[in-house]
């Protein structure tokens, strides 16, 4: 499984590296997917409902579904939904797409305690595109800008499942998991 993954991580980097100028590609970060997949593989049989916010060109999402989870992604930007999909149909049938905003209607953003870099906090949210609400998913990976870790806890501390685990990659910190029993 992990030389299939690698081959579709090079695909995808190819396909960064083809299209990086166009409009739809600029918020495209790719993550470190091998840092990615060892936290999946770390917990699996502990979620088996995934959600990948900012899906991009889905990658994280398909090898979620392959590892055994069912697995979604939702990504704002249509050209890299339609890159997901095709990706999908290759390397991980079941892995599933939705096109909005990771962030559901009735949030409401508090400037006073979540900082906001570059998350669009006004678009329509894919959850209904999705048939989905984010209190269904237990598992949910993010590679939030800088400085926004705030902001996508308190999404998942109003709107998602009291047993959801937020698994967020850092550039600076690596992989961060929190886990929401509390409240």
């Amino acid at each position: 499984m992990l030389a299939e993954f690698a081959s579709m991580w090079a695909e995808a980097d190819s396909l960064w590296e083809s299209n990086q100028s166009k409009p739809a590609w600029q918020g495209y970060v790719s993550a470190d997917y091998m840092a990615v997949y060892k936290s999946l593989a770390a917990l699996q049989g502990r979620a088996s409902t995934f959600l990948e916010w900012g899906s991009g060109l889905g990658i994280v999402t398909i090898m979620a579904s392959r590892m055994g989870f069912d697995a979604w992604g939702i990504e704002s930007e249509s050209e890299l939904v339609d890159h997901s999909k095709n990706f999908a149909k290759t390397y991980g049938p079941k892995a599933r797409f939705g096109l909005g905003s990771f962030i559901p209607d009735e949030f409401q953003w508090n400037p006073a305690e979540d900082d906001l870099f570059r998350t669009a906090i006004d678009a329509a949210s894919a959850y209904g595109d999705l048939d989905m609400e984010l209190r269904d998913f237990d598992l949910i990976y993010a590679y939030p800008w800088p400085d926004e870790q705030g902001l996508f806890k308190s999404i998942v501390r109003q709107f998602g499942s009291s047993q959801a685990i937020l698994l967020m990659y850092d550039a600076r910190e690596g992989m961060i998991r929190d886990q929401f029993t509390d409240r």
